[in-house]
């Protein structure tokens, strides 16, 4: 059976329906919504294996996770760059041009995360102390960022694969891949994390590495699942594919394109993932069982903002496919209806965790204290997500139309002036309650100028 692309109708630059826009967003939105699920569900997964080894095992996780973020998001910059240039492409229909900046992306891609990747593996040993964390914590954080951050060649190479197939309009395929990349996960990080554990009553070895076992099984669950992406995109796509007759060196023109999009993503990444950091720091003094609490409500808050960023992946394509048609009606349209549904969606999502949060932080960890505490932090944060969907799919609109520097530096002056500022006044007086009262309101904020940034439309004027 042929395999749909929902992007095709764009490209004939015919006037569509409300009711077949909203069709086509969710449509193309779905499966990156399933691919996120899978991301969450190996985050949950990781988190509920970790904590079977104790508090000091999940702080050891959560203490360097914000640091990973940091590293991993700055690294994958050329990646968003150079997607939403074959975004455009694709969407003028210029398999050419698509094609060669696939290739070009590919190169610039590697360098960038190799460069990340040695810094990364000289930051691990000193990392844990610099954060403040307890000496009884600090070997098992230390290994787990060095594994993470020194293989992320292999990490953005699938990632670029997944978005540039994004860009082009399949987004079934990362999805049904990233079932596989789950189950690869639950699998090695059992044989890799225990000594000892039983499956259908089967008393089965593993190497008991612990914490190290879940960032390797992290690890070889995305490098497999991204080398089968990227092959797909290389041999099958046409907009994607590989030519022996087709050479694509590193071209100025288009690298400077890629920057003028990448550098404000990756300083907004730095904002934000920096001040995540910077919270972690802050969180870190009040000791081993507020780490814990809030790596798991982070993680556990990470069900209610999935179909956030699927919405954000399909409000980035369509954008800029919209763009690359020169259809800039039809991109303020889909950039609406997207975020219109992504606030919709995480404000459902956010009613029903807000219920089943004991539940959920019940499968991630049996310490009891942690658990009461990861709850009632997390439902502060619960009453914002319509505005924290609103930020996300806005921001992957505006992305799609190349607009990256404004919206990169309002999320750099709302986490930093507010959220990092109101927890500096808050977390001494109120403990990790104040850490996410500061987070709640910032959301509200940052969620209500980035609809204001789509509203006043100067995004569609943006030459890329």
């Amino acid at each position: 059976m042929e395999r749909p692309n929902p992007t095709e109708e764009i490209r004939t630059n015919r006037e569509l329906s409300l009711i077949r826009k909203i069709e086509i967003a969710l449509k193309l939105s779905l499966p990156i919504i399933l691919a996120q699920i899978t991301v969450i569900a190996m985050q949950y997964i990781d988190a509920a294996m970790v904590g079977r080894l104790g508090a000091q095992a999940s702080a050891s996780v959560g203490l360097v996770s914000s640091s990973i973020w940091l590293i991993e998001d700055v690294s994958l910059a050329p990646v968003f760059g150079y997607s939403v240039l074959i975004s455009h492409r694709a969407g003028a229909n210029d398999g050419a041009g698509s094609r060669n900046i696939f290739r070009q992306g590919i190169k610039v891609s590697l360098m960038v995360a190799c460069a990340a990747a040695v810094l990364g593996s000289v930051l691990a040993f000193p990392l844990p102390r610099l954060l403040g964390a307890e000496q009884e914590i600090r070997r098992d954080a230390t290994i787990y960022f060095l594994i993470i951050s020194s293989t992320l060649p292999l990490n953005n190479l699938g990632f670029y694969a997944m978005k540039s197939l994004q860009a082009i309009g399949d987004t079934r395929t990362p999805g049904l891949l990233s079932i596989a990349r789950c189950a690869l996960n639950i699998v090695f990080n059992a044989f890799l994390i225990y000594g000892e554990f039983t499956v259908l009553g089967l008393e089965l070895r593993g190497a008991g590495l612990g914490v190290a076992g879940a960032a390797l099984g992290t690890v070889l669950s995305n490098a497999l699942v991204g080398i089968v992406l990227l092959l797909i995109g290389a041999i099958r796509e046409p907009f994607l594919r590989i030519l022996r007759n087709e050479h694509a060196p590193i071209r100025l023109d288009v690298f400077k394109q890629a920057l003028k999009i990448a550098i404000p993503m990756a300083m907004e990444s730095i904002a934000l993932n920096g001040a995540q950091v910077a919270s972690t720091r802050i969180v870190a003094p009040l000791g081993t069982v507020s780490i814990a609490a809030n790596s798991f409500a982070v993680t556990a808050e990470a069900l209610c903002y999935m179909p956030g960023y699927g919405l954000e992946g399909a409000a980035m394509t369509l954008v800029g496919q919209s763009i690359g048609a020169e259809n800039k009606p039809m991109a303020k349209s889909f950039a609406w209806i997207s975020t219109f549904m992504g606030m919709i969606i995480m404000g459902l999502t956010g009613i029903i965790m807000y219920f089943a949060c004991p539940l959920v932080l019940g499968f991630l960890t049996p310490v009891e204290e942690v658990r009461i505490l990861a709850a009632s932090v997390l439902r502060i944060e619960l009453l914002v997500e319509p505005l924290f969907g609103a930020s996300i799919v806005a921001a992957g609109a505006l992305r799609g139309a190349g607009d990256t520097l404004v919206p990169g530096i309002m999320t750099m002056v709302s986490i930093w002036g507010v959220r990092i500022t109101m927890m500096l006044i808050l977390v001494g007086r109120m403990g990790l309650t104040g850490a996410w009262i500061a987070m709640a309101c910032e959301l509200a904020f940052r969620g209500a100028i980035f609809l204001i940034r789509l509203a006043r439309g100067k995004w569609l004027e943006i030459k890329v």
